[in-house]
């Protein structure tokens, strides 16, 4: 890492390689990390995992990366990511797990944990992610960060390792918007032509999943907060047949994806995995063809229903997550549960390919929880606009 200390444990202690960057432009003046799934020249890509990280050094960069060199921003270090990007806790049993800055004691959320951690400590200005289920907008409520998943296939993700495919999308952390857009407008370019979104859509079946009363009365501010800034939202049931069996076809699509991607490389090499990391790729191994054939297409109706909700100017407004941050020492039935109750608010966006943004803009148990807001196909930046007058209030 190019700083002074890290005192969260948010950086991979790699040799500190200086990289060139313009020396202005539209970022010039911030600084930012690195998720470790990224190529950065003169760097491993050590995705979390030793023997990914014995294996080479980065002879170029990411696009992504060499984009925010190019606008000035500049390099500081590569960040801790979850085992192989699969984990929504951000636990690393190799390399141990970042610290939560903005709740010590609990997990910082994952895959993009050192990110996350990196930047809720003040260590860097901003910082890149990757989020295929969940690995930006998680951690971003866990340390009260803005986080985004953007549209699936609008920022190039050349040159980072992949997951799934199919959901993998870069994203990346802010301590508030305004940064943010600045990013943003590097990073994706310009929307699709489209309306205002004008049109504030709950979802109330998301809204139904937080953990408990605590949780709920937590949120509620937060989408009153939005319903006064954007209007008095209608209500809709997204899932007809329940999130929770929507998060079982994510899970599908993902598991097969990833087994696809870093099977032949685990077994042709006897790797040794962390303990959950392991139970993960056991269980992806075992999705056959045909159930992942069958989840498509289900997905592809999902995709047109969620698409068809949200129209040419809706925002679709749920909690991020179901609750804060469990302890870093929780059982693992416990992370087991939250993960699939997370998942299943978590995969609408990612099912249907749309932008979703989280807002820190509540806490409970002392603790963030962000707010969400999903917009269409396309409208990234217009849904970040959005997002900073319902920050600003």
């Amino acid at each position: 890492m190019l700083i002074a200390s890290d005192p969260v444990n948010a950086f991979v202690d790699y040799p500190a390689i200086p990289v060139p960057n313009a020396p202005s432009g539209p970022l010039a003046g911030l600084t930012f990390g690195v998720k470790d799934i990224f190529d950065v020249v003169g760097y491993p890509t050590g995705s979390g995992n030793p023997a990914k990280r014995a294996a080479g050094i980065a002879a170029g960069n990411a696009p992504v990366v060499q984009k925010l060199l190019d606008a000035g921003a500049r390099f500081v270090g590569k960040t801790h990511t979850a085992e192989l990007a699969f984990s929504l806790d951000g636990r690393n049993d190799h390399y141990g797990t970042p610290t939560n800055p903005a709740s010590p004691g609990r997990v910082p959320g994952g895959s993009s944990s050192g990110s996350a951690s990196a930047v809720a400590a003040g260590l860097c200005d901003f910082a890149l992610g990757s989020d295929t289920g969940g690995s930006v907008r998680g951690p971003a409520s866990f340390c009260g960060l803005v986080g985004l998943r953007p549209t699936h296939g609008r920022v190039d993700i050349g040159g980072a390792m992949p997951l799934a495919p199919d959901f993998d999308t870069v994203g990346w952390f802010t301590r508030d918007v305004e940064t943010y857009e600045r990013v943003g407008a590097v990073l994706l370019g310009e929307d699709v032509a489209g309306p205002d979104l004008k049109r504030p859509i709950l979802a109330r079946d998301a809204v139904d999943l937080m953990l408990g009363s605590a949780e709920s009365e937590a949120i509620a501010p937060a989408l009153a907060r939005a319903a006064a800034v954007l209007g008095k939202p209608a209500e809709v049931v997204l899932a007809d047949d329940g999130l929770a069996n929507w998060q079982t076809l994510y899970r599908t699509l993902q598991g097969f994806a990833a087994w696809k991607e870093h099977g032949p490389w685990i077994t042709a090499n006897d790797v040794k995995l962390g303990a959950q990391t392991a139970v993960r790729f056991r269980v992806s191994s075992e999705v056959t063809p045909g159930e992942a054939a069958a989840a498509a297409g289900r997905r592809a109706i999902i995709r047109e229903h969620v698409r068809g909700v949200l129209g040419a100017d809706g925002i679709l407004i749920l909690p991020t997550m179901p609750g804060a941050a469990l302890m870093v020492d929780a059982p693992e039935t416990e992370f087991e549960r939250f993960r699939a109750r997370a998942i299943s608010m978590l995969c609408v966006a990612g099912l249907a390919g749309l932008p979703q943004v989280s807002l820190p803009l509540a806490a409970v148990h002392g603790a963030p929880l962000g707010l969400s807001l999903i917009g269409p196909a396309g409208r990234d930046r217009a849904l970040l606009a959005v997002a900073r007058r319902v920050m600003k209030g």
